[in-house]
């Protein structure tokens, strides 16, 4: 282990100037271009790729993030897997796919129904080969070559010119390899990645591929080290603020560097940079194959703080130069701000009581699949911004670096976490499998990468393990404490926590080795836990659970979270009275944490559907009971004695508050009501088109941030409703439909709140569109969401409209998804066409790299009047 130690305070704000040197000679570049890709594995290998025999090397190639008390792996001899055809230099690979990164083979599909499992019903598993072919500079000779995987699902083996570099067998884990001692500047280089995604690895859609963005890096053999800025804030006031900046410098030379390194520190904001604060230079002397530690801490007067509502950003410009010359030159994003979480109050950010108002995610993006993709991010965290959601819990597994540069830039709140499981698995080859050989590396790599976000709050050490329920031994808390002191050797400033779904969790050793504690769906511990375990602090760090299909609601209504009347055709009624057995609808999570003196806050479950685990419709032979035709029903019985198992007969899930399309379910508007108390709102549900139900019971209810309303049938009053304590949602459970104007007014301290109106739709007429951005930049990677509504005649939604919708589009871009958040569709998401599901339909269209003008996305339908959108590509 490298190490040489010299520590230097400074408190020093004059405006001192940079020292005038070359253009830093750091380059990082995409190098998702150019790539070729088959599924095709090398000739038969008999298992000579497989993880028991990479294992030595892949643990030497992570020496790095092993602590000094943990078993050190040396690098084999000789060249693992160098005699396979798929990583020579010379392999004819002129027959494989073109492609560009990141890209998920999954979702290409096709759906099928006898894919076991909860995962999606897509052929996510299996191994796979990326080769790319790429020059490299000559006058690149002597510079340190580093590639960087954001991602790669799973079991990355890395070749270069045929010889084995390193890899990492979790999907989910970014990592770094140093491909110097193989690389040829000036000469063509080839470089082969073998994935193999296994079966039965995961409870949900992980997605396959190399999904997230590779880099390749350049640098100087004298070099910060990799995530090797370290910056905390220990002292924070309205006056002042010490900024401490660690950096850890390699010395890959074979001589002596005497270096000079020096901090500066810049606030951001729209308009650039600002210079904060400058450290004078300090020096040091590293030996050859050492690494050594300086920090600094600088003082930056009247700091700007992040917080969810301004969410203000710094960056410290590290520098290094030997005898004169620029050697390194590092930019690291920060944010200064205090985060606190108080077993009395809550969390407090900046000395202030924030509410945690969070969701869970999978990465998944819907119809993109796990390919990481930034617009869809950014539009994920917008429409859940608009709804109320400050905090996000990146469930349950490292996410893509840029989802914490959105929310550090946006200001939402993080809780980052590792593992789904421990040493004890869910599944037959999920992490468990790793857990022994690589916990450490993984957990390390997570907090080394994340740890200068202002974003992250909490770092969680695990989902619902298995080892929650054991009391004591080393499969109970100390299991957990050697996790937790793994994340406190990395990082000291943030808390420690995990998600926990037993009722014992809370009182069998684990709540002393954590710092907070987090329950899933334990809302009857929350007082008990409180009561016993009055100093430390509590939130939900999974909630609710409830189901829902957007825009579909069954007769009649029960307040029965399981009433088997709330579910047909493989759907949930949207009357947000439905959850799994688990869970709880909305209200009653809400009525038991407001009851809890201290509660930080909850992370619900979920903010987005995601693909897999279609609960309630997983395997289960009742789920024949959900086809209400007669016919469907004797197919179904026919399909499983041909398949001789029972399959799930759903894609994606029922839990998100919006669903895979991105289109806001009525809960959407009942969060938005508790989260977004200042936001004049009313939302009115059902919709009111229901020929079929003239003269029956059609029950009303109404979301509003306001106290009391008023509800509307054709002008007449059907009565004026307060809510009462524990009360979140106004009902009117006996209204008889008649077609026509259901309309809420809502009060808040007796005045005109807002309103809301649903009417009966007319037979569905024309489309009608909108994009999200019309103007877009034309890099091959911006997206815009188009929103296909079908109208009646007077521009009404048809909110039952299922009719089928072709698009086409002109100009520099190309569709690259459809969906329409139906849970049950098995359609291609790549199809240029799709039905609508509940008068909606999606479309996502791609700007082409380096090509601009005018875009035209026309939507048609048979019988319907067209709808077209102009968007610009620049």
């Amino acid at each position: 282990m490298r190490l040489l130690l010299l520590a230097a305070t400074l408190l020093i704000s004059l405006p001192v100037s940079v020292l005038a040197a070359e253009a830093p000679p750091r380059e990082r570049l995409s190098f998702n271009e150019g790539w070729l890709f088959s599924r095709t594995d090398a000739e038969w290998v008999l298992g000579q790729l497989d993880y028991a025999n990479a294992k030595p090397w892949l643990l030497a190639s992570a020496a790095d993030f092993f602590g000094p008390t943990s078993p050190q792996t040396a690098r084999p001899r000789g060249n693992f897997g160098g005699g396979f055809t798929h990583v020579q230099a010379d392999f004819d690979d002129r027959g494989w796919r073109p492609l560009t990164l990141p890209h998920d083979w999954g979702i290409e599909g096709p759906f099928k129904q006898e894919y076991p499992g909860d995962t999606g019903k897509l052929p996510w598993w299996g191994v796979a080969w990326y080769r790319k072919h790429f020059d490299l500079p000559a006058t690149d000779a002597g510079r340190r070559i580093v590639l960087e995987i954001d991602g790669a699902m799973a079991h990355s083996l890395v070749w270069l010119n045929g010889q084995f570099v390193g890899g990492w067998p979790y999907g989910y884990s970014s990592y770094q390899l140093d491909l110097t001692p193989y690389i040829k500047p000036g000469q063509p280089n080839v470089l082969a990645i073998r994935l193999d995604n296994p079966t039965e690895s995961s409870r949900w859609y992980p997605g396959s591929g190399l999904y997230r963005n590779v880099w390749l890096t350049k640098t100087n053999p004298v070099h910060v080290a990799p995530w090797g800025a370290i910056v905390t804030t220990p002292k924070v006031t309205a006056e002042a603020a010490q900024v401490s900046i660690q950096v850890l410098t390699d010395n890959d030379s074979a001589t002596n560097a005497a270096l000079s390194l020096s901090t500066e520190l810049f606030a951001l904001d729209d308009t650039g940079r600002k210079s904060a604060a400058l450290g004078q230079p300090i020096t040091v002397t590293i030996e050859p194959g050492r690494q050594a530690s300086t920090t600094q801490t600088l003082r930056v007067p009247q700091p700007r703080l992040w917080s969810v509502t301004h969410p203000h950003r710094y960056v410290a410009v590290t520098s290094i130069t030997q005898d004169g010359r620029l050697v390194d030159r590092l930019e690291t994003p920060f944010g200064i701000r205090t985060a606190v979480f108080d077993a009395d109050r809550g969390f407090r950010l900046n000395g202030e009581v924030v509410p945690i108002r969070g969701v869970c995610n999978h990465h998944d993006l819907g119809a993109l699949g796990s390919a990481i993709n930034l617009r869809a991010l950014e539009r994920q965290l917008e429409i859940l911004r608009a709804m109320g959601c400050n905090a996000i819990r990146t469930s349950h597994n490292p996410p893509a670096p840029e989802l914490l540069d959105l929310c550090d830039r946006m200001g939402f709140l993080v809780m980052d976490e590792a593992f789904d499981c421990w040493a004890k698995g869910k599944n037959r080859h999920d992490y468990h499998v790793q857990f022994p050989d690589w916990h450490e590396a993984d957990l390390r790599a997570l907090v080394r990468r994340d740890r200068n976000h202002p974003s992250v709050i909490l770092w969680s050490i695990g989902n619902e393990v298995i080892e929650q329920w054991f009391a004591d031994g080393q499969e109970g808390w100390k299991l957990a404490a050697r996790l937790a002191g793994i994340v406190r050797e990395e990082d000291r400033t943030r808390p420690v926590s995990a998600g926990f779904n037993g009722e014992i969790s809370g009182y069998n050793g684990y709540q002393h080795v954590l710092d907070a504690i987090g329950y899933n769906y334990r809302i009857k511990e929350y007082a008990r836990f409180r009561e016993i375990n009055p100093a430390i602090p509590l939130f939900g760090a999974e909630t609710a659970s409830a189901l829902s299909s957007r825009g579909v609601y069954f007769f009649p209504i029960s307040d029965d979270k399981i009433d088997p009347a709330s579910r047909a055709d493989f759907q949930v009624s949207s009357y947000d009275l439905y959850a799994a057995p688990w869970a709880t609808p909305p209200d009653v999570e809400w009525r038991a944490a407001d009851a809890v003196p201290g509660y930080a806050g909850e992370f619900v479950w979920t903010g987005f559907d995601y693909l897999g685990e279609p609960t309630p419709y997983n395997a289960d032979l009742t789920n024949l009971l959900n086809f209400s035709d007669p016919a469907e029903k004797e197919r179904q019985k026919q399909l499983l004695t041909e398949l001789g198992r029972i399959p799930t007969p759903s894609r994606s899930s029922y839990f998100g508050i919006i669903d895979l399309a991105g289109f806001p379910k009525d809960r959407y508007y009942f969060y938005q009501a508790r989260w977004r108390p200042d936001l004049p709102m009313a939302h009115l549900l059902p919709h009111w088109t229901w020929p079929e139900r003239a003269g029956e019971i059609t029950p009303i209810h109404a979301y509003t941030s306001g106290d009391e309303a008023e509800l509307f049938l054709n002008g007449r009053s059907l009565g004026r409703k307060q809510r009462g304590p524990g009360e979140y949602r106004l009902r009117w459970d006996d209204v008889k439909y008649a077609p026509g104007e259901v309309k809420v007014v809502a009060y808040k301290q007796g005045a005109v709140w807002a309103e809301a109106v649903q009417r009966t739709a007319g037979p569905a007429a024309r489309l009608k569109a909108k994009a999200d951005r019309r103007e877009l930049t034309a890099d091959g990677r911006d997206l815009s969401f188009v929103t296909v509504r079908i109208e009646d005649a007077d521009g009404v939604l048809a909110p039952r409209a299922e009719n089928r919708v072709a698009f086409a589009v002109s100009g520099p871009a190309e569709i690259v998804a459809t969906d329409n958040g139906d849970p049950t569709s098995f359609e291609s998401f790549q199809s240029k066409e799709r039905a609508a599901f509940n008068g909606l339909v999606l479309v996502v269209v791609r700007t082409q790299p380096g090509t601009t003008g005018p875009i035209t996305l026309t939507a048609t339908s048979p019988g319907l009047a067209p709808a077209e959108v102009s968007l610009t590509a620049k």
